[in-house]
């Protein structure tokens, strides 16, 4: 009979050590560099003034639909917008009709994050995973609402009809209470710990906590959750700026990758630690971009405040200077903008040339077949970038 020493575990909670995490010292060097990323974020967003809670409810929001949209479940993102700007007081000018999904996602989240405070126990995730569900669940998809699962957890991927992939065997249900009071007991003493970065820490709980996968459904979802909180309890300023969901959503198949090599392997977990640090860096260039746009935004129309522009060309400038995908970073002709506009092709050539007859648009300096423009250098989003890409 094999001894501990020589035996194999196919999975990270198998092993007698669980769980006695150890990564590299290496790990610290990015938590510094991230430190860093967090001041200038939020040296950035002293100056949003009066769009600080458009940008929290923002951020929320995308926050909330990617870590859905991780798991391939889309939400009604005006749905969770108007329950969310209701919670936070920020009004507008149409209001949409909330739905008991919107309303429990939006509960978790606030949760996590305003009541950072407040001891995470059993209960109060049982009331996280009520939120999530609701409604009674889909005809032939049981999930026992609100109660640690009560049968085995295999998550698994077909390749062909016949051909299943196990990406990871969860711990076994009479595991589960004594593996959640576990962790839970580490996460609270562990929140004031001089010895425990922040940041690590929240890697740390990520891992764990999905590893012990205690839910029918909704782990992932309440995983991020306890990483949000566990990020506010870092920093409560910064984790209403950044959305470590969304940046994990860019990198999916990676995020699974991580994850599956990471229980298949020992309690060295320093792969999976970079990977988080990375993955929260990239958040928050994210986020220093969005705030640089912000912020260009707003010199940008008190520079032509008073200028004499129709619907179309507001519209157009508004387009450019949010920036992002499809937003035209390569110009913008005349067809682009009579497909934009819905205007004739004339008209089209008319709002651009009176664009950068007052300065709002300039012409790229490319030749081609049709003339494009571009805002003026200094209001360019590509020109306030927050440092690239590691």
């Amino acid at each position: 009979m094999p001894t501990p020493e020589n035996r194999t575990y196919q999975w990270i909670w198998q092993r007698p050590d669980w769980p006695e995490f150890d990564w590299a010292t290496s790990v610290t060097a990015l938590t510094r560099d991230i430190q860093k990323q967090i001041g200038q974020l939020l040296g950035k967003a002293d100056v949003l003034d009066d769009t600080g809670k458009e940008k929290m409810l923002d951020t929320l929001l995308h926050n909330i639909l990617a870590s859905s949209a991780i798991e391939g479940e889309r939400l009604d993102a005006l749905s969770v917008k108007s329950s969310l700007a209701n919670r936070l007081g920020v009004m507008h000018e149409q209001q949409y009709p909330t739905s008991a999904r919107s309303e429990g996602v939006a509960d978790m989240m606030l949760d996590a994050i305003d009541n950072r405070y407040e001891d995470l126990t059993l209960e109060r995730l049982l009331q996280w995973h009520r939120w999530l569900f609701p409604e009674p669940p889909r005809i032939g998809h049981s999930v026992a609402v609100g109660s640690l699962r009560n049968e085995e957890m295999e998550v698994v991927s077909w390749r062909g009809a016949d051909r299943k992939h196990i990406h990871f065997i969860a711990p076994p249900p009479h595991r589960l209470e004594r593996e959640v009071n576990a962790f839970l007991n580490w996460f609270n003493e562990s929140r004031d710990q001089d010895t425990m970065d922040p940041l690590e820490r929240a890697a740390l709980a990520h891992l764990w906590f999905v590893t012990i996968h205690p839910f029918d459904d909704g782990n992932g979802r309440i995983t991020r959750a306890i990483t949000d909180l566990a990020l506010a309890q870092a920093d409560d300023q910064s984790i209403r700026l950044y959305a470590m969901s969304e940046a994990i959503l860019d990198n999916r198949k990676g995020y699974y990758d991580i994850l599956e090599s990471t229980q298949r392997n020992g309690l060295d977990i320093s792969r999976w630690m970079t990977w988080f640090m990375e993955t929260l860096s990239e958040a928050l260039d994210q986020a220093q971009l969005a705030i640089n746009r912000t912020i260009q935004k707003a010199r940008f129309w008190q520079r032509f405040e008073g200028v004499e522009l129709n619907g179309s060309q507001q519209k157009l400038l508004n387009r450019l200077l949010e920036g992002g995908p499809d937003n035209f970073e390569d110009g913008i002709s005349a067809a682009k903008y009579q497909k934009l506009a819905k205007v004739s092709k004339a008209t089209a050539t008319r709002h651009l040339s009176d664009l950068a007859k007052k300065g709002c648009l300039e012409k790229c300096p490319e030749g081609g077949r049709s003339t494009r423009y571009h805002l003026p250098e200094c209001y360019r989003s590509d020109n306030h970038s927050a440092g690239g890409k590691r």
